[in-house]
């Protein structure tokens, strides 16, 4: 496990809700009189955690100038999964199987709200690539308001082998362009689906795109080409919620 600075009430709660077993120490502005933030140190001494106080120039530095809300926590975060783990998350999930596979988004502003739309939509795990893309740091943790710590994360050493694993566990893949060639709002998702979404700038790789069993376009009325990466997200994964609860 890494050691990672938590920083701003969202990320601290969120550790605490799911994991404060893994919450190190944790700092509060002195004299810091925001109900939550107390609420938080309260829960955290409540943990077993020693609050310490701090002043804001000490809490800044320690924070590196991000808005850190009069509180910040050292976490001993897990590591991510990886590609041996998929079979038990697969068999575990059964019909019901509902996976969010990214591309290389190497943005961790769009991989938090990804992960944060993939919690509400009942995301069974999201997949990613091990390298060239964003995995789960602190900032990714403060943009996916406790997402991250949530939902399964599994970071791939080969995001074509993983894609295949899940076409063998009878898992239909769909991937998402701008040339698509069927509607999104055409596709069936009440099975196990995975929903498969390329990076920022290039979209899906060659092999990713080869992969997948369908590939479904976003309709846009607008002059726009394209939508944000965490937007294009959001939509599909609540096309998906909308199929299967009617």
């Amino acid at each position: 496990m890494s050691t990672e600075l938590l920083i701003g009430i969202h990320s601290v709660e969120a550790a605490l809700n799911y994991d404060a077993g893994n919450i190190l120490e944790l700092y509060v502005e002195s004299g810091q009189q925001n109900p939550r933030v107390r609420e938080l140190a309260e829960r955290a001494r409540d943990a077993g955690v020693k609050p310490h106080a701090r002043d804001k120039a000490d809490l800044d530095r320690m924070t590196g100038g991000a808005r850190h809300q009069g509180i910040a926590a050292k976490y001993r975060a897990p590591p991510a999964r990886s590609e041996s783990d998929l079979p038990a998350i697969i068999d575990a999930a059964g019909n019901s199987a509902l996976f969010l596979v990214l591309d290389g988004v190497t943005d961790p502003h769009n991989l938090g709200a990804c992960l944060r739309s993939a919690e509400a939509a009942g995301v069974t795990a999201v997949i990613v690539p091990k390298d060239k893309a964003a995995g789960i740091t602190p900032t990714v943790r403060r943009a996916s308001a406790g997402a991250a710590d949530r939902v399964p994360f599994v970071a791939s050493t080969n995001l074509a082998r993983s894609l295949k694993l899940l076409r063998q566990s009878g898992i239909w893949l769909t991937g998402l362009a701008g040339d698509g060639n069927q509607s999104l709002y055409a596709c069936d998702f009440k099975g196990p689906v995975a929903v498969v979404i390329g990076s920022e700038g290039e979209g899906m790789r060659r092999l990713t795109r080869e992969a997948c069993d369908f590939i479904a376009r976003i309709p846009m009325q607008g002059s726009v080409e394209s939508l944000n990466v965490s937007v294009a997200t959001g939509v599909v994964l609540f096309e998906v919620l909308r199929q299967r609860t009617g």
